[in-house]
């Protein structure tokens, strides 16, 4: 595959661990999929021969992840259904709760992160509307292969998934990228590594149903 000029979201859809090497660089595979990696490398001013050597790496690395593009579709949506939706309406309380707490105990700094715990209770409320929706009609539709075409389904859920990646774009700026101070309490600490955690399941998670669901559904 021509990496620099394909699509980073086709690349993360056919190159098993290929998401973990575009999350190490800062690359957004899943919203952002349709652009070519020569794009984003030049956007983003990254050593574009360096991220294609780790994706030629991974060409050869036994241990790369499941290739989804090869597994049964419904085990692919049991997998989301249970990999993500689950784990999101696990990790959300929990951040929610330690964002509180850091905001209530260090709000007089000026790097407090003021106001995240509002977002993660929006995106917390916006993520549960929306994988109820995927639960209730769109995985349904899937998994019976009959009834209505799932074309219009699909896509109001990735016009969600578009304003999903805006709101973790807000996160990750929110926390720095996951790098609190140096002086940050354990509680702190822990708040910034489990929204990173959380907003990179999330961008698995939009990318498995953009680059990978959706389009096999599509294909028949």
């Amino acid at each position: 595959m021509d990496y620099l000029n394909s699509p980073v979201g086709q690349i993360a859809a056919q190159l098993p661990g290929a998401t973990g090497v575009f999350q190490k660089y800062g690359i957004d595979f899943c919203c952002g999929g349709k652009n070519s990696l020569q794009q984003l490398v030049q956007k983003q001013q990254l050593d574009g021969a360096m991220i294609v050597r780790d994706l030629i790496a991974l060409e050869k690395d036994p241990l790369a992840e499941k290739d989804w593009n090869t597994i049964d579709l419904l085990t692919l949506v049991d997998h989301i259904y249970r990999d993500f939706h689950e784990r999101h309406r696990e990790q959300l309380p929990e951040l929610i709760r330690l964002a509180q707490r850091v905001e209530s105990v260090h709000g007089d700094r000026a790097d407090c992160p003021d106001g995240l715990s509002a977002m993660l209770k929006e995106m917390r409320d916006e993520l549960e509307l929306h994988m109820q929706k995927e639960e209730c009609v769109l995985f349904p539709l899937i998994r019976s292969g009959r009834g209505p075409d799932p074309e219009r389904v699909m896509g109001a859920m990735e016009c969600e998934h578009e304003e999903q990646g805006r709101r973790l774009d807000r996160l990750r700026a929110a926390i720095h990228n996951g790098a609190p101070p140096a002086d940050a309490c354990n509680t702190w600490r822990a708040l910034y590594r489990g929204t990173k955690a959380f907003i990179d399941d999330v961008m698995e998670h939009i990318h498995l149903e953009n680059n990978v669901l959706f389009p096999r559904v599509r294909a028949g």
